[in-house]
Parts: C-alpha cells; structure tokens; sequence
C-alpha cells in the first residue's frame, strides 16, 4: 500500500493521444494522477468535466490531469471527443498501474474493479497526497487547494 511520502510508482501506457507516457516525463510538475473506474458514466463524466472545467487553473499552478483506466484507446477517444477533454487519458487494460498505486479493490454492489482514488503527486516524484473515495462534484477543488498548499 502506497502512503503519502513514497516515490510514485512510475508507468508506461498508451495514451489517448495515441503515444506510450511515463510518470518521469512530468518530474518538473505536479501531476494529478485520477483512476476512475469506466468513461462515459455518470460519476466519471463528473469528475472528467469538473477537472475539464478547472484545467488551465490547474496547469497555472504548475500541475498536469491524467486519467487512469482499465478502458481502451478506442472507449478513450470516444469520451474524450464527446466531452472534448483537453487533457491525457491512459489506458491501463490489464490494471497493472492500477494496482500497483492501490486503487483497486472492492467497489461495493459494482463488484471488484478500479476504485475512484487520485494521487497528487509532486515535482520530485513523491505522492504528496493520497485521495480516496472522491466525491466526484467537489474534488477537481480538492486537488486546487491541495495544489497550493503544496506550493506555501
């Protein structure tokens, strides 16, 4: 189980802009690394839209959204284009990042599968903080103000 402090586990996965990314290509920024559990349903097209919503405020401050999922290029690009997302989706289809950060697990009457949990994780690669069980309204604001409090 990973704990705020530890080096963020780094990755290699195809992205929704059709290239393989890393974790360690982002060390000069925070990165706002969110697993969700599928596109285009209703809490993830919340969550998607409220980090859309905030991006440029997000990238201000100096941090990066990507997306995690065990969802393919294709489930990818469909999402992406119907919410016009600006920012990088990932796709995990064997969950290895998945469960390599601990974001699987039992997601109650869902079943077991990839839990709503972001990982904010700073220039030096350290999870500065660990969120679990989101609330998909609010937390694009979580991250913010974790963002500058991480700055002060």
């Amino acid at each position: 189980m990973l704990s705020e402090g530890d080096m963020a586990p780094d990755f290699k996965l195809p992205g929704s802009d059709g290239k393989e990314h890393s974790l360690r290509e982002l060390r000069s920024k925070y990165v706002v690394l969110y697993f969700y559990p599928k596109d285009n349903t209703p809490g993830c097209t919340i969550e998607a839209n409220n980090f859309n919503k905030r991006l440029d405020e997000i990238r201000k401050l100096n941090a990066e959204v990507i997306g995690i999922s065990k969802d393919d290029y294709k489930s990818h690009e469909k999402f992406m284009n119907k919410y016009e997302l600006k920012f990088l989706l990932l796709s995990d289809t064997e969950s290895k990042t998945i469960k390599d950060y601990g974001a699987y697990g039992d997601r109650g009457i869902f079943g077991v599968g990839t839990l709503r949990n972001t990982y904010l994780i700073g220039k030096d690669g350290r999870i500065i903080k660990i969120f679990e069980k989101v609330n998909p309204k609010s937390h694009a604001d979580e991250i913010i103000s974790a963002i500058k409090e991480a700055e002060a």
